[in-house]
C-alpha cells in the first residue's frame, strides 16, 4: 500500500457550488438589516481515512450534484421567505442548513466511513461563515 495508517492518514475533498439570494437580517442594526444581496460561494469538506477500491475516498460528482440541487433551492430567492431561517438567514444559519440538506441527500455522510466534515459559506471574497458539525 502507498501508504500507512499508522500516521493516522485522512483524506479530504472539496467541492464547490455557488447561488444569488437576497436576504436581511432582522436582528441587527446597521445596513444588513435592509434588504440586500449576494454572490454566495459555498464549499463542502468531506473527509475520511479509507478509500474506496477505485482509489477515491468519495466521488467529486456525488457530492457536486448535491451541493448544486441545495443551492439551487435557494437561487434567486429572499431567503426570509424560508422557514427554515425564521426571518433570519445569517451565512452561519445558511451553512446549517446546506449541512442538513447534504446530509439528507446523501445519508453516508454522516459518518463512519465518509463525514461531512464542514460547510462554508462565503457572502463575499473576504467573509466567510464554516459550520462545523460535532
Amino acid at each position: 500500500m502507498w501508504y500507512t495508517m499508522e500516521y493516522k492518514v485522512m483524506f479530504e475533498v472539496r467541492v464547490e457550488a455557488a447561488f444569488s439570494a437576497a436576504h436581511f437580517l432582522t436582528d441587527y442594526n446597521g445596513k444588513c438589516e435592509h434588504l440586500h444581496g449576494h454572490n454566495y460561494k459555498v464549499y463542502a469538506h468531506a473527509q475520511g481515512r479509507e478509500l474506496d477500491g477505485g482509489g477515491m475516498l468519495l466521488d467529486f460528482g456525488v457530492l457536486k450534484k448535491a451541493l448544486r440541487d441545495v443551492c439551487n433551492e435557494m437561487d434567486h430567492t429572499n431567503l426570509n421567505d424560508m422557514d427554515v431561517f425564521r426571518g433570519n438567514p445569517s451565512a452561519e444559519r445558511i451553512a446549517v442548513h446546506i449541512y442538513s440538506r447534504l446530509v439528507e441527500k446523501i445519508p453516508f455522510l454522516a459518518g463512519p466511513a465518509v463525514r461531512l466534515s464542514a460547510v462554508d459559506v462565503f457572502e463575499t471574497d473576504t467573509s466567510r461563515a464554516r459550520y462545523i458539525p460535532d
